[in-house]
């Protein structure tokens, strides 16, 4: 058992884990990671860091490898998928005058390659193979127990551990929601690619219960692709649902452009779209939640390593906030932390299945949608202003209460 009853335990080694992490440390308290696999390393290809995430990253020091190894995109596009052609577009050239950081998209294992590095450097304990099965909070630190009999004593203890989060069951008896639509991912070489989008771009094709996003990644070297679509086989309750004939079948009807790229998209791994409902409380005495095991979102606004980015921005602001007041102030701190988080999060978790919608809508909706974009400005913010906009992470809120 750790005796070290000073140090917080965070469960889960993803971005969330990491960057909480990082975020604690500078709280001057010790911190231990426990991932559950073998080792440290993120599943997927292409994430989207937007502004909201980036400053706190630049803060953290950084934001110059993760410029080394990503790419600055000019715009964010929505295209037509069946018909082609754009229908709108945001700009990105002007955010770091804008928003203090730019927008960046990178290799999901390159940013948690950079992040478990600075952890390192940072003095972060780090356990793999830690597969956390109970927590115990006795009231003065929490007991973190593992599959292979290895028990952690903390001050406190931060489940990061994803969408079928064990902590969670603590907080609320919900069960994660199918959306109905399943993803396929796919990073290649670029030389493997003989139709791409302007590669100065992030380009999202958006169709009737369908999308395809590109974007290039690793400095220009790598195309990343994700397709997106709404499963009639699940609507019909059928086991198999998703499947790749499935996406083949739907993706057909789209525009050229749309039909050759998606044959490059691996087929070996089906992803479906989950997320839950917003909760109220994350935080019972020493015990919290994270990112995805507090608020797992759709990917409709990028957000979900953002989010978990802010979070533990939040929770580490919370606890320098907190050091030095009665007991060692770690409760305060997680109440603090949740008062910031929560109604943040939901709001990003009802807008991003707002923007789902939006992108599958079909007949008089999709019109509509369609003279909207058309008729916006690529300098129009109103949208986003909300989620990328300076102190909008909450952590300015904790510090000044």
């Amino acid at each position: 058992m750790s005796a070290d009853t000073d140090e917080l335990v965070v469960i889960g080694g993803g971005i969330g884990g990491l960057t909480t992490g990082l975020a604690a440390v500078r709280s001057g308290r010790r911190v231990r990671v426990l991932e559950r696999s073998a080792q440290f390393g993120e599943v997927g290809a292409g994430i989207q860091l937007a502004p909201n995430a980036t400053r706190i990253l630049q803060e953290l020091g950084l934001l110059d490898e993760i410029r080394e190894v990503g790419v600055l995109p000019r715009r964010i596009v929505l295209g037509d998928a069946m018909r082609g052609g754009e229908l709108g577009a945001l700009d990105l050239t002007d955010f770091v005058e804008r928003y203090g950081a730019p927008y960046i998209v990178m290799h999901r294992s390159d940013l948690l390659d950079i992040l478990l590095r600075a952890c390192q450097r940072a003095g972060v304990a780090l356990e793999t193979g830690a597969d956390v099965t109970s927590l115990m909070d006795d009231g003065a630190g929490v007991d973190v127990m593992c599959t292979d009999g290895r028990t952690f004593r903390g001050t406190a203890a931060v489940a990061a551990d994803g969408l079928h989060s064990r902590t969670r069951a603590l907080f609320s008896d919900d069960e994660a929601i199918g959306s109905g639509y399943v993803a396929y991912r796919g990073a290649v070489p670029m030389d493997q690619v003989s139709r791409h989008a302007d590669l100065r771009d992030v380009v999202a094709w958006v169709g009737p219960g369908l999308h395809l996003v590109q974007y290039p990644l690793r400095s220009g070297r790598f195309y990343n692709q994700v397709a997106v679509f709404r499963s009639q086989a699940f609507a019909r309750g059928e086991p198999d649902w998703g499947n790749p004939a499935e996406m083949d079948e739907r993706f057909a009807q789209c525009c050229e452009h749309v039909r050759e790229s998606t044959p490059l998209l691996g087929r070996d791994n089906r992803w479906p779209m989950y997320d839950r409902a917003p909760i109220p409380t994350w935080v019972k005495g020493r015990i919290g939640l994270l990112g995805d095991a507090a608020h797992p979102m759709l990917q409709y606004l990028a957000q979900g390593a953002c989010q978990a980015i802010e979070d533990a921005w939040t929770l580490g602001a919370a606890l320098r906030r907190h050091e030095g007041a009665t007991g060692d102030g770690v409760e305060a701190a997680l109440l603090a932390y949740q008062a910031v988080r929560v109604p943040r999060t939901a709001r990003v978790q009802h807008t991003a299945r707002t923007w789902g919608e939006i992108w599958h809508v079909d007949g008089v909706g999709r019109l509509l949608r369609d003279e909207v974009l058309r008729r916006r400005a690529a300098d129009d913010h109103a949208h986003v202003e909300w989620l990328y906009g300076r102190g909008t992470d909450g952590a300015d809120a904790v510090l000044s209460a």
